[in-house]
Parts: structure tokens; C-alpha cells; sequence
């Protein structure tokens, strides 16, 4: 179970930095933007919802994953 913690770690960081990816794509304002403003990333998901959907999904996929696998973290030792 402490596996889904490690993957779903993993899934975040590429969630993460596909929609910094895709925020570049669409304008470096945006990317720029996202990168050092944290709330620009939130209302990039909503103006460009197309763009940024999958790797939000990815995101909310491994934040589940790491949810699932916390609690087992401390009997893996």
C-alpha cells in the first residue's frame, strides 16, 4: 500500500507540470504566470478547461493514490 504513495506522488508531479506545460503552450504570459502565481494555475484549469484537463485529472488521480496510501506510510517501517 505504501506503493500507491509513491505513485501517486509521481502522478501529481506530472500532473503538475503538464498543465504548466500546457499553459506555456497556450501563451508564455500564462506559463509565466502560473509558475510564480499560485492562484493563476486555478483560473488558467477554468479559462482553458480543454487545454488543461487531462493533466488536472492526472493530478487528481495521484492525489487519490497518495490519499489511499498515507495512512500506511508509518506501519511500512
Amino acid at each position: 500500500m505504501t506503493l500507491f504513495f509513491y505513485i501517486g506522488g509521481g502522478m501529481m508531479v506530472v500532473g503538475a507540470i503538464g498543465l504548466l506545460i500546457a499553459a506555456f503552450r497556450t501563451s508564455f504570459l500564462w506559463g509565466l504566470g502560473c509558475l510564480l502565481i499560485p492562484l493563476v494555475s486555478l483560473i488558467f484549469l477554468f479559462v482553458h478547461w480543454s487545454e488543461a484537463k487531462n493533466p488536472f485529472f492526472l493530478y487528481l488521480a495521484g492525489m487519490a493514490l497518495l490519499a489511499i496510501g498515507a495512512p500506511f506510510l508509518s506501519h511500512a517501517r
